[in-house]
């Protein structure tokens, strides 16, 4: 039950001892404060991790050919690997179970005209669903689709920038794009999370590409997602069978890091969660050691705050105050400083790091901030800090006799 009279005891104790409240509050204050840059800045670094790898899948491979450094069976060094149609159905035969979409992709930039609008952009022949790899959204009409492909149709998907360059605000859904010299129909604008260059893409189907491109059947590169079932070491693991497959069809030595060269996202997302994980444990340990430092500093207070208290104490027992009373009256004092401290600090620390955070994107720290969740945590952990702080003091004081108190000088 609320006891006015109690609190009224307990801001009158700390305004007639104002410094002391001050260096309790400021030891609180400064915990709290180091406790919520240190979240921040960490919580800015995984935003620059997330943003490194927008604009593709989590679960994406890439495989990409280069030329040989090594001989093997006799071929000399130097040959140029080039993929073909052959090697995109061996994979999909292969390695059925462990892809979950596959595509070949033939690459190469073109000039684009529309009415008197022209520009350079990159042309990208890939497959159906190759949006998904790409964490690319369709916003109007629609992407690639098995007649698209079957037919080698002259269709386009381009990105959301070539539409607002080339068509001043409006809607490119249905419009036909001179590229190359060839009359190509939009058939679908997208957007991409990886930002303004890759919005700067258009998307065709392989099949057109080698049709027009060569008259042939060449793959540049192939994109893929894994099954998601599996876990980051057996993705690894099939990356790397992968390549040892294609290396073996090319006749390639398995010590040529070159001639085949397997991008795996597993392999990085491994590498980011285990720097992760080592920056969380820092900042945890460093946090919580900032925390233990300020509880031990108020409790240091709250120990002197009874010692010079004693004779009041002393009078309050003699008066008829009870253990209990004397205990919640000094805890309460000591929540109240912590709890006000504490917030304080949380405010300054969160103000500070939406002051600085667009000055430290220069040291790849993006968008530092406190979750709600570590905002609960850190109230939680003040309200503790405060109990434990005042407890010990308190139940001392509560154990004083009363004719040793009034003798206390």
């Amino acid at each position: 039950m609320f006891d006015i009279d109690r609190w009224r005891e307990i801001f009158q104790s700390i305004s007639k001892n104002k410094l002391r409240s001050v260096l309790s509050g400021f030891t609180v204050a400064f915990a709290i404060l180091l406790f919520t840059l240190l979240f921040g800045i960490g919580n800015g670094l995984k935003n620059t991790f997330k943003e490194g790898f927008a604009g593709d899948a989590a679960n994406s491979i890439n495989i990409s050919a280069g030329r040989t450094t090594k001989p093997y069976k006799g071929l000399q060094s130097g040959r140029q690997i080039q993929f073909k149609n052959d090697d995109f159905k061996f994979l999909q035969e292969e390695f059925e179970k462990e892809i979950q979409f596959i595509s070949p992709t033939l690459q190469r930039s073109a000039n684009v005209v529309y009415k008197t609008k022209k520009d350079n952009y990159t042309i990208k022949g890939v497959n159906i669903g190759y949006d998904v790899l790409e964490s690319a959204s369709v916003i109007e009409g629609r992407f690639l689709n098995v007649l698209d492909i079957r037919n080698r149709l002259k269709v386009v998907v381009i990105g959301k920038m070539v539409e607002k360059d080339l068509f001043n605000g409006l809607s490119a859904y249905g419009k036909e794009l001179n590229i190359g010299g060839i009359v190509y129909k939009v058939i679908g604008v997208f957007t991409d999370s990886g930002g303004d260059n890759e919005e700067r893409v258009i998307y065709t189907p392989y099949t057109t590409m080698q049709r027009i491109y060569g008259g042939n059947d060449e793959i540049g590169n192939f994109g893929m997602t894994y099954n998601p079932k599996l876990s980051v070491d057996a993705a690894i693991a099939f990356g790397h069978k992968m390549k040892r497959a294609l290396q073996k069809r090319h006749d390639v030595s398995p010590n040529d890091q070159r001639a085949i060269r397997v991008s795996n996202r597993a392999e990085d997302n491994s590498q980011v969660e285990t720097m992760m994980l080592g920056l969380n444990i820092l900042i945890l340990v460093i946090g919580f050691g900032t925390l233990i430092a300020g509880i031990v500093g108020i409790s240091n207070i709250m120990v002197y705050v009874v010692k010079e208290r004693t004779k009041e104490l002393g009078i309050r027992k003699a008066l008829g105050a009870s253990p209990s009373s004397i205990i919640t009256m000094i805890m309460l004092e000591s929540v109240l400083i912590t709890a006000l401290a504490g917030y304080l600090g949380l405010v300054i620390g969160v103000g500070i790091l939406e002051f600085i955070g667009p000055s430290l994107e220069k040291y790849f720290i993006l968008n530092p901030g406190v979750s709600t969740s570590t905002v609960i945590a850190a109230t939680v952990t003040l309200i503790t800090a405060g109990i434990i702080a005042g407890y010990l003091p308190a139940k001392r004081a509560a154990q004083i006799k009363p004719i040793v108190a009034l003798r206390a000088d």
